[in-house]
């Protein structure tokens, strides 16, 4: 039987609840099941990410991990996503129970694309990595743009209800991406949550990501989601809003989307990590005074993104 990490099982039942707690009980038993069905014996200490564990594993001599989500509805169409990448910019899948949200995946090193590369490397290598992902979407995925009417009502309620300094052009501006380019989005599989953190050294190629949404939607949305953690990196950038607009530039050229898309989401993701991070504070940070610096420090983001003069070059 595994062992559960203590902070994974700590942190489930903070955001779960007892059924956390019970899913936890069970846990070991689900996984000792799974390693007997797929031939499996465990092979390193077992990692866990945010909703899931990752046991390292070895079949037929071949090394992989075997994951278990706790059951999200954002976690049902992970498995979808791998099968239609096949291992196209992303780790394959080899076997899947959708009953306990688990996979056997292929294994990668644990070094992600935040702790290798920094800069403009980095970000190119999201661009390629995005783009690589960017297929015709299956059938079934949730679309992206079903999303767009909850999005507007969330903006509208934070902007009212919460005390903010986000301009109203701001606040506007991710209102207009909402109804005019949320709505208007391809079929296009894309990764959902594409930041540095979901995209890891590999064996097979360079770069593979991990931990997809599996959405169909605009391949330049990802870009959102990236820049909102790679931020930080630059926060103390002489010129913030260059660095940001270089940052839009290199994602754009590498994922070969196009270019105004790109800050728009960006922008978009911008203004609601903003009111979210006054909702629930940031993982870096829950309260006091650097709550405040990293909601100050988004806000000025969600600015410059709204208001800068974009060159057509970096």
């Amino acid at each position: 039987m595994i062992d559960v990490p203590r902070a994974f099982a700590r942190s489930t039942i903070e955001r779960e609840g007892e059924p956390g707690s019970a899913w936890l009980a069970g846990l070991p038993g689900v996984v000792e099941e799974l390693l007997g069905r797929w031939e499996c014996v465990p092979d390193g200490e077992v990692m866990h990410g945010g909703v899931g564990v990752v046991v390292p594993v070895r079949r037929h001599e071949e090394g992989a991990v075997v994951k278990v989500s706790f059951p999200h509805p954002g976690n049902v169409h992970e498995p979808d996503a791998f099968a239609a990448w096949g291992g196209r910019g992303a780790v394959v899948l080899h076997e899947r129970v959708d009953e306990h949200f688990a996979m056997l995946l292929e294994r990668v090193r644990s070094c992600t694309l935040a702790e290798l590369e920094e800069g403009d490397e980095a970000v190119r290598i999201a661009g390629r990595v995005s783009h690589r992902l960017a297929i015709p979407a299956p059938p079934g995925l949730p679309r992206l743009r079903d999303q767009v009417d909850a999005w507007e009502a969330e903006l509208h309620q934070d902007a009212q209800e919460l005390t903010h300094t986000l301009s109203r052009n701001a606040v506007d501006a991710a209102l207009a991406t909402v109804r005019e380019i949320g709505r208007d989005q391809p079929d296009t599989l894309i990764h959902g949550d594409l930041h540095a953190r979901n995209i890891l050294r590999a064996h097979r190629e360079p770069w593979l990501a991990v931990d997809p949404k599996g959405y169909a939607g605009d391949p330049a949305y990802d870009a959102g989601t990236l820049l909102k953690s790679w931020a930080l990196t630059l926060i103390e950038a002489s010129d913030l809003g260059k660095a940001l607009h270089r940052t839009v530039y290199v994602f754009a050229e590498a994922a070969e989307v196009d270019r105004e898309r790109v800050r728009r989401w960006a922008q978009f993701h911008a203004v609601r990590a903003a009111f979210w991070g006054r909702r629930h504070g940031f993982r870096r940070a829950r309260g006091g005074a650097g709550l405040d610096l990293l909601t100050q420090f988004v806000d000025t983001m969600a600015e410059l993104l709204t208001t800068r003069t974009w060159r057509s070059g970096p």
